[in-house]
């Protein structure tokens, strides 16, 4: 099915037809992908977006203003991607925001967003660089980048080792999906390398990444230190199969954070025990205020997206947290334009360069101890560097590190450098203080 109507969230019974057409509601569009080699991740991301905008509206919407949605199959194609971005783009009055759900389709719809004027929020994933607000003015890495994951990795081996010093003389072996988002972690890991003293192997895999013997016969040979995957949906279950084969001992594995959840591991089971992954700030969260507050809201009303048992999964969570940033910008925009009203996809802009998401509101969102506080601005467009470290234990996902923050004194000048050089291939000015302000 290419679109799905999930639902027309606006639609309540207290609400008459004519009503509504006379309301407005914001909309959001959702680049699902439920089919093809990705859907078992994709799947439970799509399902936590999807219910957190119907808990939203159970809450009575952003300050009385309701949430519309409509689902568009990507199957995690970048052609398609960008076909539903513009198909949906213009509905409903203009979607608010856009989440690509996709690396790939960040780089093509970073060339688009602009001249459409309508935020692009890629919640842990996509450029890295767009970190840099004054040059990536309407994209949105929040609440964190692959070089905040790959850092956080970095330092997670080194305390494992003894400190930074001990890195010197160690290898360490990327096995990551060849294409933009697999390539993401390099630049990062080797400005670590250099800066330690470490070698660091680059092994590509063709995507899906059911074939990885010869990937793995190369880790065999080179013996490293540690290994890192990048990958995502079949290749990471395919990578632990192929490691505990070849005898490469799970517990010196660390995954990034879309290698790191349920559908990656439940298939190899014990055989993936002592595998480790960085995390988006969140982890698995059954407990979490917010998921009994959908399994109570959404689930019990007989509204719930998908399984009851899948609320409260990592991936899951990772759509969750996605759509609260998504409506959290929008509450922010509605300080400054006017609150309970519709807000434009501009004037959404500015409430996601001027998110602050402080304890308090996460608590009251029902993420406490789930993620810690976000506040972005117009030169930061992340707004939180911190990430947390998980283990598989054969059944589940058990934090193992405490929150780790990413060295700025690496991420700044390479943010900027990397900023910089996309804005001179481009021919964009940077922002002014006087546009920051707009």
């Amino acid at each position: 099915m290419k679109i799905k109507h999930i639902a027309l969230a606006a639609l309540m019974a207290s609400v008459g037809a004519s009503a509504l057409a006379q309301a407005k509601d914001q909309f959001f569009p959702v680049l699902s992908y439920r089919t093809g080699a990705y859907a078992p991740n994709g799947v439970p991301l799509a399902n936590g977006f999807v219910d957190y905008l119907k808990l939203t509206n159970a809450r009575g919407g952003i300050n009385g203003v309701k949430i519309l949605f409509e689902e568009c199959e990507t199957a995690y194609d970048t052609a398609r991607s960008v076909e539903c971005y513009e198909r949906l783009k213009g509905k409903h009055g203009g979607a608010t925001m856009v989440q690509s759900l996709s690396t790939g389709a960040t780089f093509a719809l970073t060339e688009k967003v602009p001249a459409d004027k309508i935020p692009l929020i890629t919640a842990g994933y996509g450029r890295s660089e767009s970190q840099d607000g004054l040059v990536f003015k309407w994209n949105f890495p929040i609440p964190g980048t692959y070089w905040v994951g790959a850092d956080v990795l970095v330092q997670t081996i080194a305390k494992k080792e003894g400190g930074l010093d001990k890195l010197k003389g160690k290898k360490v072996t990327l096995v990551y999906h060849d294409s933009p988002y697999g390539k993401e972690p390099i630049p990062l890991l080797q400005e670590r390398a250099a800066m330690h003293g470490f070698s660091l192997q680059l092994l590509p895999v063709t995507a899906p990444g059911v074939d990885q013997k010869a990937t793995w016969l190369q880790v065999r040979q080179a013996k490293p230190d540690y290994v890192l995957l990048w990958g995502y949906g079949v290749m990471n279950s395919t990578a632990l199969k192929e490691a505990q084969a070849t005898g490469y001992p799970r517990e010196k594995m660390y995954g990034g954070w879309w290698s790191g959840a349920e559908p990656d591991v439940k298939d190899v089971g014990d055989g993936a025990k002592g595998y480790n992954a960085v995390t988006m700030q969140h982890g698995a969260e059954p407990n979490s205020a917010v998921v009994k507050e959908i399994l109570e809201k959404v689930h019990g009303k007989g509204q719930g997206s998908g399984p009851k048992d899948e609320v409260g999964q990592v991936m899951y969570m990772r759509g969750a947290v996605s759509a609260m940033i998504a409506v959290e910008g929008v509450r922010r925009a509605q300080e400054r334009y006017g609150k309970g009203k519709w807000v434009s996809g501009e004037q959404a802009r500015w409430g996601y360069e001027n998110l602050t998401l402080d304890q308090k509101k996460l608590d009251a969102l029902g993420f406490a101890g789930v993620m810690r506080p976000i506040a972005t601005t117009c030169a930061d467009h992340m707004g939180s560097n911190w990430a947390r470290v998980h283990t598989w234990d054969g059944k589940k996902w058990n934090f193992s590190s405490d929150w780790m923050q990413a060295d700025e004194q690496i991420l700044k000048p390479l943010v900027k450098a990397t900023a910089a050089k996309y804005a001179a291939d481009k021919k964009l000015t940077p922002r002014t203080p006087a546009d920051c302000q707009s």
